[in-house]
Order: C-alpha cells, then sequence, then structure tokens
C-alpha cells in the first residue's frame, strides 16, 4: 500500500523557510560576556572567545544540562558553569572535561551544535539550517560608507510578518504616529511599489512636519524589505547626506519575535548624530508596540483562515507576501544556498 506524504500548510513552509534564513541574536556591543537567545525554540548562547572568534552555539550542556550562556569564556573554548565542561568555539566538541584524569576519554559524542556566525550592522546572525537566502545584502548601501548604532531590542508578541508588515505601512502613521510624526495625510497616494524576487522597495518623499521628524527637514525615503525578516528606510537629504533605520525581526518562535534594529549615518551626514537619529526612531518603535501585539491572528494568516480584505495603501505589504511566498517555495522545491556570508 502506498502512503501519501500529507501537504504542507503555508504556516509549515512559513516556518520551515525561516529556519533556513538568516536572523540577528545579538548586538555586537554586547559581546563582552556571553550573551543568550532563542531562534524558534532554539536556546543560543552568543560569545566572542579569547582569540577574538563569535561563535553561535547550543546553550545546553550535555552532560547534565547546565547553561552555558552563565560560563566562563576561555582562548578557544566556552565551559558550563555547573561541571567546568569545555566546548570548543569552533566546532562544538568537547575539549575539556577537569573531573577526568585522562582528557583522552571524553566521551567522542559529547559536543554542542556550532551555527554560523555573521556580523552585520552592529549584530551577529546565524541560520539554524541549510540557507535558502543569502545574507542580507541591501543595494542603496553599497557604496555607503556607514556608522551603525545598534538599538535595545524590543520584545513583541507577534510573528516576524506581521512585524514586518507594520514597519513598512504607511497608512497607519496618522493613527499611531501623531507624536513622533504630527499631522500626516490620512488619504495615502498610489504606491510605486517594486519587487524582484525576495526584495521590495518603493520610494516616497517625506515631508518633515511639525513632529520630532522635523529638525533635518524633507528628504526622500528608499523603503525596502527583505523576505523574511529585514525592513529598512534610507534618507536621502539633499543638503546633508543619508542615513538608514533598519529592523530585524527575530521569531523567538513563530509568534513572538525580538525586534533587533540600528541605525545608521553615512560617514559625514551632516544632520542629526546617531544617538539622536536613535531617540526619533524609538519614539516610533514605541508607538507601534501597545497597538500591534493586540493584532490577531499573531502571524499572517498564510492559509487563510482569518478573513482579510486590502485596499491600494497595502501594496507594499501584498508584495511582501509575494516575496515571502516566494521563500516558502525555494523550500517545497528543495532549493538552498551553499555560500554563508
Amino acid at each position: 500500500m502506498t502512503t501519501s506524504i500529507p501537504t504542507p500548510t503555508k504556516r509549515e513552509l512559513a516556518e520551515a523557510s525561516m529556519r533556513r534564513s538568516w536572523f540577528p541574536v545579538a548586538r555586537l556591543c554586547d559581546l563582552d560576556k556571553p550573551q543568550t537567545a532563542t531562534l524558534l525554540g532554539v536556546g543560543l548562547v552568543i560569545y566572542r572567545d579569547g582569540e577574538g572568534r563569535i561563535s553561535v552555539q547550543s546553550r545546553r550542556c550535555p552532560h547534565r544540562g547546565g547553561d552555558l550562556s552563565m560560563g566562563e569564556v576561555h582562548q578557544s573554548s566556552i565551559g558550563c558553569p555547573y561541571h567546568g565542561w569545555e566546548f570548543s568555539s569552533t566546532d562544538g566538541s568537547c575539549s575539556r572535561i577537569p573531573s577526568l584524569a585522562d582528557q583522552g576519554k571524553i566521551p567522542p559524542r559529547a559536543s554542542i551544535a556550532t551555527y554560523p556566525a555573521v556580523e552585520r550592522f552592529g549584530h551577529v546572525w546565524t541560520v539554524l539550517e541549510d540557507p535558502i537566502r543569502d545574507m542580507y545584502e541591501i543595494e542603496e548601501w553599497q557604496d555607503l560608507d556607514l556608522e551603525w548604532l545598534a538599538a535595545d531590542p524590543i520584545d513583541s508578541s507577534v510573528g516576524v510578518g506581521v512585524t514586518i508588515e507594520n514597519f513598512r505601512d504607511v497608512a497607519h502613521f496618522p493613527f499611531v504616529h501623531k507624536v513622533s510624526m504630527g499631522p500626516t495625510p490620512e488619504v495615502v497616494e498610489p504606491l510605486d511599489v517594486n519587487r524582484d524576487g525576495l526584495d521590495v522597495w518603493m520610494d516616497r518623499p517625506l515631508d518633515a512636519g511639525s513632529g520630532d521628524w522635523a529638525n533635518d527637514g524633507d528628504c526622500m525615503m528608499r523603503y525596502r524589505c527583505s523576505a523574511p525578516g529585514l525592513a529598512s528606510i534610507t534618507y536621502h537629504y539633499e543638503k546633508l547626506g543619508r542615513r538608514v533605520v533598519a529592523g530585524f525581526p527575530s521569531p523567538i518562535d513563530y509568534e513572538h519575535v525580538k525586534i533587533f534594529w540600528g541605525v545608521a549615518n553615512e560617514v559625514g551626514y551632516r544632520g542629526a548624530d546617531l544617538e539622536e537619529c536613535l531617540r526619533v526612531e524609538e519614539m516610533v518603535y514605541l508607538e507601534d508596540i501597545p497597538i500591534v501585539e493586540f493584532i490577531e491572528p499573531r502571524e499572517i494568516p498564510w492559509d487563510s483562515e482569518f478573513q482579510e480584505f486590502s485596499v491600494p495603501a497595502d501594496l507594499f505589504t501584498l508584495n511582501y507576501r509575494r516575496s515571502f511566498t516566494e521563500l516558502m517555495n525555494r523550500v517545497k522545491d528543495g532549493s538552498h544556498v551553499n555560500e554563508f556570508v
């Protein structure tokens, strides 16, 4: 008798695609001590060893379950706080057991999972499984010398898709961002949205108005998102130069993210400094959170389990969903990317 293989739901494909996509798990500025993260239910420890190498590894010691993020970092290993077992920062193999007189008797299978570690945009990024997309490269930043300031991460009880859609939605500005942006028009002009594979972008002028955004004046904004989890705005001021705000929601689980984010100014930018840019952008984030956390469902209803209606102002959102769907199709088709960087 032939047993048929169940067709995966779109939700299952969405989660599988995220397990094979890059997400941040720590800020570079915090690596003076081991950091802890949970990525899609996987407990991780992130640290810089004595040789300057950054490692992303399983947090659980395979001896008796100690939390390695509480342990001591050595020259090329991390030690468990419970019994001192050490694990190599390069491949996770057990390199020392203090209680053993003969280190040649280390159990050969004693090891912790080790994941890729990439430094980008002020953060450490990793991927849990064979990647189906490259690490993010943003076209409008290629020729810029950017200085990054990583912000304090923000906890948000919704999924990656809902978070990215909130970042890129423009119709909520008059209702959610009255303080940070000041009065803005309710009617959204026709949006010129472009999509190429996993990337979606549009250009839109910023009328600085009377809010906290007014200090640097008007500019042109390049909105961009890339499936599954990067959203950015590049502000181009004709007389001041360019600055950036970017968000990278990292899924603790399917319906819960830790939003890593940051700001960047190109070297020589003549507007507000990084600290002031971060202060203004943080106002926007913190205005969003109390609204977004009550969205239902907490993640995009990929399997149409909730009815939704869209209007022209949702064009960017709809194209982001198409880009995410393309990513899911790569999982379904068995596609993969061999390079880690």
